[in-house]
C-alpha cells in the first residue's frame, strides 16, 4: 500500500483543511544513474508561491537525483535508455537523462527550507 499525502505533509493548523498542491522538479542528469550530477533542471510550483524560470540560477537545486530523493521529492518517471541510432553517436540533441520528481505540499503552510546540498 502506498503512503497517503496525509502521512507526508505536516499537520495543518487546528480546524483548517490542507490545500494540497503539486510541485514538479525535472532534473537532467549527466548519465542515467540517479547519483550522477545535474546538468539542467526545471521547477514548477503548483502552490503559486514561486514562478521560477529557465536560467534563473547558476546552481542546480540539488547536486544529484539522489539528493532530491533525500530532500523528500518522489521520483515519478525515470529516463528511458534509448541507444543512439548507428552513425549518430556524437550528434548534439536534447538532454536525454530526464527524471521527473514530485512532492505534494500544503499551499497554506509555511514553505520549508531546502536542504539541497
Amino acid at each position: 500500500m502506498f503512503p497517503t499525502t496525509e502521512a507526508i505533509l505536516p499537520e495543518p493548523a487546528e480546524g483548517a483543511a490542507p490545500v494540497l498542491r503539486q510541485q514538479v522538479l525535472v532534473l537532467y542528469l549527466a548519465t542515467s544513474a540517479l547519483d550522477s550530477h545535474v546538468v539542467g533542471w526545471s521547477l514548477y510550483d503548483g502552490t503559486g508561491r514561486t514562478s521560477p524560470t529557465t536560467g534563473d540560477s547558476d546552481e542546480p537545486p540539488y547536486e544529484s537525483g539522489v539528493a532530491a530523493l533525500r530532500a523528500g521529492w518522489r521520483l515519478i518517471q525515470a529516463a528511458q535508455l534509448i541507444p543512439p541510432y548507428p552513425g549518430h553517436e556524437y550528434d548534439v540533441s536534447f538532454l536525454k537523462h530526464e527524471f521527473f520528481f514530485e512532492r505534494i505540499v500544503d499551499a497554506r503552510a509555511e514553505p520549508q527550507e531546502e536542504g539541497s546540498r
